[in-house]
């Protein structure tokens, strides 16, 4: 069974559906199996996607008129067609003329997963040289530290003194979990007795 899948960003009356429904029609979806989205393509949380993606069943084939109608970004478009192939669900973009019923549409498909990966690669170099340019200008990445040095070492003082846990938070106003996860975070242990 061939089942169609159409999406546009604006929820008002500016956009419509007419132009993918006509090519759906053309490639022999019956109107009976569209199904249809008005919302932003990056959103996850797309109704008609999932009750689309929820009807079909092996050996149905997913039709949508452009890639962009069925994701914004290469891992999300990945992820549903992985999906889709697993659970022995063909699908066709027509625009691109992507089928995965066809050598073709396969090796296209495996393009795209290669591309995906290497734009996961790059991404991690990026962030990983931001975050050698700017350990080498003094800074640390991440969030900034909860509890400041002078604090801390009130806190590592009244400990290493024997007050407890509990009444070095209330005194200096911090909450137990973050103090414990900065202590486990400096490597403090608590002296022996």
């Amino acid at each position: 069974m061939l089942v169609g899948y159409m999406r546009v960003s604006s929820t008002g009356d500016r956009q419509t559906v007419d132009l993918q429904r006509d090519a759906l029609v053309a490639a022999g979806v019956d109107h009976r199996h569209f199904h249809t989205d008005k919302a932003s393509g990056a959103r996850d949380d797309r109704p008609g996607l999932k009750a689309c993606l929820d009807y079909l069943n092996p050996g149905d084939t997913l039709i949508v008129w452009k890639l962009d109608r069925l994701g914004r970004s290469l891992p999300q478009l990945l992820a549903i067609v992985t999906d889709l192939k697993t659970r022995g669900i063909a699908f066709r973009s027509l625009t691109e003329q992507m089928d995965t019923t066809t050598p073709h549409g396969e090796l296209l498909f495996s393009l795209f997963g290669a591309l995906a990966q290497y734009e996961r690669a790059l991404t991690r170099e990026r962030v990983m040289a931001g975050l050698a340019a700017a350990k080498r200008r003094g800074l640390q990445g991440g969030r900034p530290p909860m509890i400041d040095t002078e604090t801390l070492e009130r806190i590592t003082a009244a400990l290493d003194g024997g007050a407890s846990k509990v009444s070095a938070c209330r005194t200096l106003k911090v909450p137990r979990s973050t103090l414990i996860g900065t202590l486990a975070r400096i490597g403090w242990t608590a002296p022996s007795a």
